[in-house]
């Protein structure tokens, strides 16, 4: 401080040290708690998936149309039914028969669809209500990414699915395979074909008290 009074410049420094201090911790303080809040209600969503819809039965008022013929052989549409993604094919016979191909039910976890992750009449070799059209929940039953699905090709006819977080693969039918992470087959929603062209998801004729809340996973 000077003879009268007036603070030297190093006082001076060190009192708007203090207080640009203090700003940035306030401010450090607000950031943190937006990001937290961003963060939390990014991951809401996610989790909240993982826990399925546990209140609800399938219902009249709960059901998605899909029009199959605009679907090319080998291909697959996806939809939304209950906020997921839901994957609607078409097989090929190649695809098919990849299905019951000697060897490959060694390589899958639950290759007969013992665990219930499907409808009654979807737990079959080809866990849907015909054959020719699959329709699958597309969540991963590790940790809930959404697989991608790879075309036949010339080189493999049959198809599949992989899961782009962790490794996980499924075939045609959403079986998981085994030495990968996820645990269990992709989910199938109950389905109703209401005629060759015309497909209902929601509603299972052959399987009519089925309820998806009752599935091992999603």
């Amino acid at each position: 401080m000077t003879q009268d009074g007036a603070p030297t410049s190093s006082s001076t420094q060190c009192s708007s040290g203090k207080g640009g201090t203090r700003r940035r911790d306030v401010l450090a303080t607000v950031t943190a708690g937006v990001g937290c809040a961003g963060a939390c209600a990014l991951a809401y969503p996610f989790l909240d998936s993982l826990n399925g819809t546990r209140n609800s039965r399938v219902g009249e008022d709960d059901t998605v149309d899909v029009d199959l013929s605009a679907i090319p052989p080998g291909q697959q549409t996806v939809v939304t039914w209950r906020g997921w993604p839901v994957f609607v094919q078409r097989r090929t016979a190649a695809m098919l028969a990849s299905l019951q191909a000697p060897g490959a039910a060694q390589r899958l976890r639950d290759p007969e669809s013992k665990i219930l992750q499907q409808p009654k009449d979807a737990t079959n070799w080809h866990r849907s209500v015909v054959p020719e059209i699959g329709v699958l929940i597309g969540i991963c039953t590790h940790l809930g990414c959404v697989p991608s699905y790879d075309t036949p090709s010339p080189a493999d006819q049959s198809g599949k699915y992989a899961c782009p977080c962790h490794g996980s693969q499924f075939d045609i039918a959403g079986r998981a395979y085994k030495n990968a992470p996820a645990p269990y087959n992709l989910p199938v929603p109950p389905v109703t074909m209401v005629s060759e062209t015309h497909l209902r998801i929601g509603l299972s004729k052959g399987d009519p008290d089925f309820d998806i809340a009752n599935i091992q996973q999603i």
